[in-house]
């Protein structure tokens, strides 16, 4: 754990320098934040700028939720410069849907499509053809299981990491090479499920199943194991489902949740921030402090100082975070973004959900743990 520098306050609530502390005793200032904060999203502007295709819906989601969320005006004002820009790029290059569609590939356009339109791109005549294209495909097609019937699964192999090949489910071995394979865990399926049904709901194209469909099987998932309890691989994932059951829930940024909707989520999320810090994990610790301060937890709290203490401890000089030699794009980038919303305080519109009509779901969810 990073070792908190005290400074000295005024009665005023500054230091010695004249700067406003995050919390008594912070050696990091309000303008330490915000410089932090804008280093960190002028890094995710240069990586879009070189490799928006790669990842355009990603990129277009981004500027859009911090624009959307942000209770920092500069921040705030920084990211709505840049959303309607690539959103205005995302709408030039998924203007029509290739007969040759795949279901991911029609996933991935209504990903981008929901912030683009929300940012004022019209989607008038995109969103009748995505919704015929849609429509060719199964819940099987979209999440590679169908949560009307089956909880998220775990036999579902990761593509060959030799050649790249697509396994049947169920398959232990590459049909094409004939080498091992690797399984997703259940938690890893079930996030990308929680995202896609999200999606797609919001949106208002149907992706095969709903996002009730998906959720409903919270209680399959319990319990959560600790690190010492399962693998670090399994560790993330459960923590990645966990975090995206509160965004998905919260309208990622748009409402304050109840702690009593979600305790045994909520108490997870809380035991295991410290574990960010020793696998020296900033972008999954962006992603707890993103989603504790859903749960109203803000910096009069020991656990959300640790974490943007460390998050502010860790940043590098070109505004990203982790290791220094990594080159991945979508890693550098991303944990530049989830850094930025762990760090960012939100305009909370009140205690509420993504989709009200999940609330009687949750409520029993929650009865049968007691």
């Amino acid at each position: 754990m990073p070792v908190i520098l005290l400074a000295s306050c005024g009665p005023q609530g500054r230091d010695a320098q004249g700067r406003v502390p995050l919390w008594p005793g912070s050696k990091y200032s309000e303008a330490d934040r915000t410089r932090a904060m804008l280093k960190a999203l002028d890094y995710i502007d240069r990586s879009a700028r070189a490799n928006f295709a790669s990842q355009a819906s990603d990129y277009t989601y981004c500027f859009y939720s911090i624009a959307a969320t942000a209770r920092d005006p500069e921040l705030r004002a920084a990211a709505a410069r840049l959303a309607p820009v690539y959103a205005k790029r995302w709408a030039a290059t998924a203007a029509t849907v290739s007969p040759k569609a795949t279901s991911d590939d029609v996933a991935d356009m209504i990903f981008g499509w929901l912030p683009a339109s929300l940012v004022g791109q019209s989607d008038a005549r995109i969103k009748p053809e995505l919704a015929r294209a849609a429509a060719r495909f199964t819940a099987v097609d979209f999440l590679l299981f169908d949560p009307t019937k089956e909880p998220p699964p775990a036999d579902i192999p990761t593509d060959c990491s030799y050649d790249s090949a697509i396994n049947p489910r169920g398959a232990t071995v590459c049909r094409k090479c004939g080498r091992p394979l690797r399984m997703r865990s259940k938690y890893d399926v079930w996030m990308d499920a929680l995202i896609a049904t999200y999606t797609g709901d919001r949106y208002g194209v149907h992706l095969g199943a709903t996002y009730r469909d998906v959720l409903q099987w919270m209680p399959a998932m319990r319990p959560y194991l600790k690190l010492s309890q399962t693998t670090t691989a399994n560790f993330h994932d459960t923590l990645y489902a966990l975090t995206h059951v509160v965004y998905t829930l919260n309208d990622y940024g748009k409402y304050l949740l109840p702690r009593d909707l979600l305790p045994q989520e909520f108490a997870y999320l809380k035991a295991n921030l410290g574990e960010a810090i020793s696998l020296h994990d900033p972008e999954t610790m962006g992603e707890f402090l993103d989603t504790l301060k859903s749960f109203g937890l803000n910096a009069s709290d020991e656990v959300i100082r640790t974490g943007i203490t460390y998050l502010l401890d860790t940043q590098r000089a070109d505004g990203t975070w982790g290791d220094p030699k990594q080159k991945d794009t979508y890693t550098l980038y991303h944990s530049a973004w989830t850094a930025i919303d762990g760090l960012k305080d939100c305009r909370w519109q009140g205690e509420g959900l993504s989709f009200p009509e999940v609330r009687p779901l949750l409520d029993s969810m929650r009865q049968r743990v007691r």
